[in-house]
Parts: structure tokens; sequence; C-alpha cells
């Protein structure tokens, strides 16, 4: 595969469909598709225990790697498995019209939501997400993961590009801040949209740009990597030639919070909330974060192969990467460190800018690279 063809003006249905997804990735796909290519061959294994939306997962898959991701997250999960595998047009077609004609089963469940709900969806949209969230079984059928990851890449976003009132795309705003801004703005009415009409358009011109072509042994767990990668230490049969992964930053993301509309189309609850459950909130204790850090690149260093190298982005930010680096060396301490500055371009989008606090300037990112040549 001619990879200048796939990260210069993105020209393929490889590249196309890594664009899957309702943000950019931490990782950009051209630097993916980079970092893959020049660090691991066709038929190694590689690994990504923080993967995201699984762009470099997808990138390993498309240039014939074993690859595997590791993501606690449902919403960066279901992006993944989807561009890895998407259901035929046609199966998620008529899914689509289903869930449509069930709409009107689903009115009294719509007008129970809180008026957060009735500010930011007209009637109808409102009804055919009740039905969705409700019909779709998006863990274990391709078909309703394909239309539910659809579904959350338009769920809010500017008046004209998602079936939603007036919203950023990135991450879901606070109940309370979007309906005193929607007040303020006169945007108190939301835009009347066909839901099946919506989707059926984006579904075919999303097909239109072809399907991509994936190593059948390429894949995205839904789980903490704490206790994912405990089951590849133990089965230690299977050794990885790259890891290539960007942690979390410390103290700027909650991606639970961040996320909380798109998961609660997922089934949780439809109130912004912070997970309490381990590693799913903003990092914002020192020592848990440290503990993070150690426990995966400590059980990764047991499944990395003897010529392998270890490829991370992280935040250039005193704590987080004098922590990162601490932790890296400690496990793999026979490895050549080459450590490289990611300043922030016009072009850039960081951890710290999709979620961070705005009030201060990211001073950028740092990719770490640790190899060991036998």
């Amino acid at each position: 595969m001619n990879i200048t063809n796939i990260v210069n003006g993105h020209s393929t249905a490889e590249a196309r469909w890594a664009r899957y997804g309702p943000y950019y990735a931490m990782f950009p796909v051209d630097f993916a598709f980079d970092v893959v290519d020049k660090y691991s061959k066709v038929g190694d294994n590689i690994i990504d225990p923080f993967a995201g939306r699984c762009t470099s997962v997808y990138a390993g898959g498309v240039l014939g790697r074993n690859a595997l991701g590791i993501e606690i997250n449902p919403v960066g999960w279901l992006f993944g498995i989807v561009k890895i595998n998407p259901a035929p047009l046609q199966d998620v077609l008529e899914r689509l019209e289903y869930v449509f004609e069930q709409l009107k089963n689903y009115k009294n469940e719509a007008d129970s939501l809180p008026l957060f709900f009735h500010f930011c969806y007209c009637n109808n949209v409102l009804c055919f997400l009740c039905a969705a969230r409700d019909i779709l079984k998006w863990k274990e059928n391709s078909i309703d993961a394909t239309l539910m990851s659809m579904i959350l890449i338009y769920l809010h976003g500017k008046i004209g590009e998602g079936i939603s009132n007036q919203m950023r795309m990135t991450m879901s705003m606070g109940m309370n801040y979007s309906i005193e801004w929607w007040k303020r703005k006169n945007l108190t009415i939301p835009p009347e949209i066909n839901p099946y009409d919506f989707f059926r358009k984006k579904l075919l011109w999303r097909y239109a740009k072809g399907i991509p072509q994936i190593n059948n042994d390429t894949s995205v767990i839904l789980g903490d990597s704490t206790k994912e990668l405990k089951k590849l230490v133990n089965n230690n049969n299977k050794k990885f030639s790259l890891l290539f992964t960007s942690p979390p930053y410390y103290a700027v993301t909650d991606y639970h919070v961040d996320q909380w509309l798109r998961l609660w189309m997922l089934g949780r609850t439809p109130y912004p909330k912070s997970e309490i459950e381990k590693h799913k909130g903003r990092f914002g204790n020192k020592q848990n974060y440290k503990e993070l850090l150690d426990d995966v690149f400590g059980q990764c260093s047991y499944i990395m192969a003897d010529n392998s190298t270890i490829y991370v982005r992280t935040d250039k930010r005193e704590y987080t990467l004098k922590t990162t680096l601490e932790i890296l060396n400690k496990h793999f301490p026979d490895f050549k460190q080459q450590i490289f500055d990611k300043p922030i371009s016009e072009t850039t989008r960081t951890q710290t800018q999709l979620y961070g606090n705005k009030s201060f300037i990211s001073p950028g990112e740092v990719d770490i690279i640790l190899q060991r040549k036998l």
C-alpha cells in the first residue's frame, strides 16, 4: 500500500474513514500512519492501551499490522470498532428505517426528559433518539454499532451540521449553561429535522467514500487497561513490537463529563455526572495519576518484544511530563530515549485545548520515543 496516498491529501477510502468521529483525534491521521509505518513492519503486533478514538489502532490495521487497542470510554470504543469494521450500508439503512418507524412509541419517554433536551432537539428528533437509545444493541451487533456511531457523530454541533440546536461538536456543554446561552441568543426553538432523512443522507455520503481494508487481526477492547493488560500478561504468547499511545493528561480531561450527552445515548443518566469509578475522572489526584501510568506501562513492559519501540505523546506541562518520563524509565531502563517537542500550531488540537482550562495557554506536547535494538 502506498502510504503517501493515505497521509497526503487523504485521497483513499482508508484515510477518509479514519476521520470517522465527531472531533479531532489526539493523534492526527497522518501522524498515526507515519509512526506505525516507521516503527513497525507488516505483520507486527502493535498495542495502544489508551486508545481514545482508536486512530493508532486503525492506522495499524490499514497498514497490515495486528493492532490491539484498549479504551475505557464507550464513546471512543464505539467509534474505533466502527472505523475498523463498519456494517454493510444496506443493513444500516434498514435498521435506521426500523428505528424511525418506532418513533411514535417513545413520545412519553421524550416528554419526561429534562428541559435541556427540549431546547436542544425538536420533538421528532428527541423521540427518535429515545427509540435508538432503547432499541440499538451497539455492544453486540455491528449494524447497530454503525448506526449508533453515526448518531453520536451528529448528536450535537452547529445548526445545519448536526441534529441539535446550536452547540459545540467536540464536547457536550452543561445543561444550565446551554439553556441560558440559547435564551440570550434567541435560540430557544430547536431546528425542525427529519432524523430519517438526515441520517440516510449522511450514511450515503459516508459510504460513497469507500470502505477501508483492515487487517483481520485488529481489535479494540472496551475496558480498563489496568485489568485488561493482566490477561495479556498471563497469556504471554503474543509479543508487541510497537507500543503507540497518548495517556490522559494530569488534571485536564474528564471524558465522561465532557461527553455526557453522547454517554446518555449509550444508556447513561440524562445529566452531566462525573464518574466515581477509578480511571474515569479528571485525574486531579497526583498519586492516582502516577499509579495509573505505573500500572499500565509496567504491565506493558512484560509483553513487548526484545526488539521494540515505545512511542508516547504526552503533555509538556511539568507534572505530566516528569511523571511520564519517570515511569517509562522505570519500566524500560535499557531503552534508548529521544524526546521531541511538538509545539501547538493553528491546526493542532491537544487534550488541553479540547477539554482543559481555557484560561491558560498550553505549552504544547512532547513525543517520547524509547527503542531497544538488540
